[in-house]
């Protein structure tokens, strides 16, 4: 089994959260849905369906139901 210090295993973490945030879509193929209020409604309707989880997962999961309602 490998130890890794609290320190380091900290810094990987907010390693891979700051990696997966910027990978969160911004932009939707559609026109007329790409503005603010639409991305928010979206951005709560996959929240909602992807509560948080302690492993990270929900991340990849919302990320996912966004490219689904067109967001890249």
């Amino acid at each position: 089994m490998i130890y890794l210090p609290p320190q380091l295993l900290g810094s990987i973490c907010i390693s891979a959260l700051l990696l997966a945030c910027t990978n969160y879509p911004e932009k939707n193929v559609d026109p007329a849905k790409n503005n603010i209020a639409t991305f928010q409604r979206d951005a709560i309707d996959c929240a909602q369906a992807y509560p948080e989880a302690g492993t990270g997962a929900h991340v990849k999961q919302r990320i996912a139901c966004m490219n689904l309602k067109g967001w890249h």
